[in-house]
């Protein structure tokens, strides 16, 4: 019964998703397919996916995630920056595929505890007042760890990855359960594509050490 039911909300909901959230969904899918691949498109297309969705979120009163889209848009502009620098002697690509040491990994838990903390008084605020729809303690997890993973992207660290995994599997029940179907479809995707980035970076980071 309860399988019934999502597939028939799943249904209803794909028939109500709009065009601009199609687009957004597909210039999202892009981009985390390029970064993978450690392509520097996956920039340009995921201003167009975050763009998009500041006015999705807002529509929707996800707040916590249209603050991450607009953080999203000032960091690609950045990342992009960073990935495009090019040594000028030897013209070639000076930020590469790193692991983070203990001392970046306490830096990005606190990142992602300070975020987490503030979002979620945030939210909890604005549901007392004019955002009933609000899920606090979801919309915070999933937005500090987007904050903290997007940070991490920009300096091609591997641990980006496991911050995106995370960010997506508290994505998917919460835009669902927003009605944003086709939204939650792809974080499923995203979800695949972030494990397999996770692997592929592993194996660059492996082949430049050996080079």
């Amino acid at each position: 019964m309860i399988i019934q039911e999502i597939y028939q909300q799943f249904i209803e909901g794909m028939k109500e998703t709009s065009w601009l959230e199609y687009i957004g969904v597909f210039c999202g899918i892009g981009s985390v397919w390029f970064s993978k691949k450690e392509n520097i498109l996956v920039y340009p297309v995921g201003l167009v996916n975050t763009v998009l969705y500041i006015y999705i979120s807002i529509k929707g009163k996800l707040f916590g995630e249209a603050s991450v889209n607009f953080y999203y848009t000032v960091m690609s502009i950045y990342g992009w920056i960073l990935w495009s620098k090019k040594d000028t002697i030897k013209h070639e690509v000076v930020l590469h595929i790193t692991y983070s040491s203990k001392k970046e990994w306490i830096q990005q838990l606190l990142f992602f505890g300070v975020f987490y903390v503030a979002i979620y008084f945030s939210l909890t605020w604005l549901k007392n007042t004019f955002a009933p729809g609000a899920i606090p303690w979801a919309d915070a997890f999933a937005s500090a760890t987007a904050y903290t993973g997007m940070w991490l992207m920009a300096k091609k660290k591997i641990e980006s990855w496991i911050w995106w995994i995370a960010t997506n599997c508290a994505s998917i029940p919460l835009y669902f359960i927003k009605g944003y179907v086709f939204t939650s479809v792809q974080f499923l995707v995203l979800l695949i594509l972030a494990v397999a980035g996770l692997y592929e970076w592993i194996e660059k980071r492996k082949q430049l050490i050996k080079a």
